[in-house]
């Protein structure tokens, strides 16, 4: 196999860290829509199963204003765990955490938190640290402020982080259309780029041309046009 550059992401050693996507931390987000970033964050949980990847969640105080995490995520992926903590800012101070992590032996961590300079950042820039790649999906993200959000990235990016957004993420860990499961990452594709419906019905139809026949019938000739002058 070749060796891929440091700046791809290897699925086969690759664990996804959903953290902090909490309805009530989910209120303060005013850099992304909020409908998409959940959008976002459940093809996170729908890409993770499909692909494999041992997946983590957690929360800060979810008893509290911050609220728990949206239900979305661990119906779209019953394997992902749960790893609860005890007022940890930073998931990376949890040990349970790091000791979850560690126990899969893999050292590369796709990471999305809300909000992004808090819970995104704080256990990305730990985890780098401590020697992990890291990539940071922005758009799975939210944050209080844009400029918040510009200052963060410019913080992890300086750090080593690798900033990444959802669908680039699905494409990089689907690798190839070559697989029995492509319609599958495809769907997930459309959730979180809805326009890309469109390119699969112009294919359909493309399809059943080839296939039926064309459904409407010209004359090529001009003669029609002729008959009717």
């Amino acid at each position: 196999m070749a060796t891929l550059p440091k700046s791809k992401l290897d699925p086969n050693d690759a664990v996804m860290l959903l953290i902090d996507h909490q309805s009530g931390l989910f209120q303060l987000v005013e850099d992304i829509d909020r409908p998409k970033l959940r959008t976002n964050v459940v093809a996170l949980a729908k890409l993770s199963r499909l692909a494999a990847l041992p997946t983590f969640t957690t929360a800060s105080v979810p008893d509290g204003p911050n609220g728990p995490l949206i239900p979305e995520i661990h119906a779209s992926n019953p394997d992902a765990v749960y790893v609860p903590r005890t007022g940890q800012i930073d998931a990376w101070d949890n040990p349970a955490w790091v000791q979850a992590i560690e126990r899969t032996r893999r050292k590369t961590l796709i990471l999305a938190g809300t909000l992004t300079s808090v819970c995104m950042a704080f256990p990305t820039l730990s985890a780098l640290a401590a020697g992990y790649r890291v990539f940071n999906v922005v758009d799975a993200s939210g944050n209080w402020s844009r400029m918040a959000t510009e200052i963060t990235l410019a913080r992890v990016v300086q750090a080593g982080a690798i900033p990444i957004d959802t669908l680039a993420l699905v494409c990089e860990v689907m690798g190839t259309w070559n697989r029995p499961d492509a319609a599958e990452y495809a769907a997930i594709m459309t959730s979180v780029m809805p326009g890309y419906q469109l390119l699969t019905e112009s294919y359909e139809k493309a399809q059943k041309v080839q296939r039926e026949g064309r459904e409407t019938k010209l004359d090529s000739s001009g003669a029609a046009i002729a008959r009717k002058k």
